[in-house]
């Protein structure tokens, strides 16, 4: 019996919800409210010590952090492959996902920040912020210590990550100008996983026109993402913070 413990609009579970998908695996899901900081309750650090989602319990023993789940399931499940059989081919799939998840990943949550959840913070002052949003945190203490206000991420921080998403773009174009249809070439793999995330919630913060016009096999990778049944089962209504928080100003006021 496979548990999925997630947040429908959270991009680290949205990549795991694919691949469930993508197998045709049958799982139960919990959903953690992370407005309420339910991730940081000790129930759920007793499965996931890190205080983060999602979590897949698998016949009772918890998995964690969502790429690693996605090879677990891949293996689990080796049919329909989501990982090259060649050894070199895996290699340069590898060489992606951890691209992804050192540039992609880390980027898209500082625009996610400013346009969608900076409503998580009202009313605290600097004291409170830091009492509340970054003491308890097992991890990712840095990027709230980045954002180092509830006033939200600064100017600087905001232009940093939209030139890394411009980047990851860049990368992709190239690569499936080379390839294609896919990131590694006719097959669909974790490199397209692991970054749909950022790029759907680029397409949701009102980001798309980062690769409109400049990279523009990327929009045409996203048409074809968007067509796959697995897709449309892992984004359902309220999966996009656009469906259930009011986007606000990219650029906070206050922060230079």
């Amino acid at each position: 019996m496979l548990v999925l413990y997630h947040a429908p609009h959270s991009t680290c579970s949205q990549k795991v919800r694919l691949v469930l998908h993508e197998k045709g695996a049958k799982f139960d899901e919990v959903r953690i409210d992370l407005g309420k900081k339910e991730q940081l309750k000790p129930d759920y650090l007793a499965l996931n010590p890190n205080g983060v989602v999602p979590t897949l319990v698998d016949d009772g023993v918890p998995i964690v952090e969502s790429s690693v789940i996605c090879e677990y399931l891949d293996e689990k499940y080796p049919h329909n492959p989501l990982v090259p059989s060649d050894i070199v081919e895996r290699a340069r799939m590898r060489a992606w996902t951890h691209y992804i998840e050192e540039v992609a990943v880390g980027a898209i949550r500082v625009p996610s920040f400013n346009r969608a959840f900076l409503s998580r913070f009202e009313g605290q002052d600097q004291k409170q912020f830091e009492e509340n949003e970054i003491k308890p945190r097992p991890v990712r203490k840095e990027l709230f210590q980045r954002m180092g206000s509830p006033k939200g991420f600064s100017r600087r921080e905001i232009e940093k990550s939209l030139g890394e998403l411009s980047e990851t773009c860049r990368r992709m174009d190239e690569a499936i100008a080379a390839k294609g249809p896919w990131l590694m070439g006719e097959q669909f793999t974790l490199a397209d996983v692991l970054v749909m995330p950022s790029i759907d919630r680029m397409a949701d913060l009102g980001l798309s026109h980062i690769w409109e016009g400049k990279y523009p096999r990327v929009g045409e990778w996203y048409e074809r993402l968007q067509a796959r049944p697995a897709f449309q089962a892992t984004y359902y209504p309220g999966s996009r913070v656009s469906d259930f928080l009011p986007l606000r100003p990219l650029y906070a006021a206050g922060r230079d």
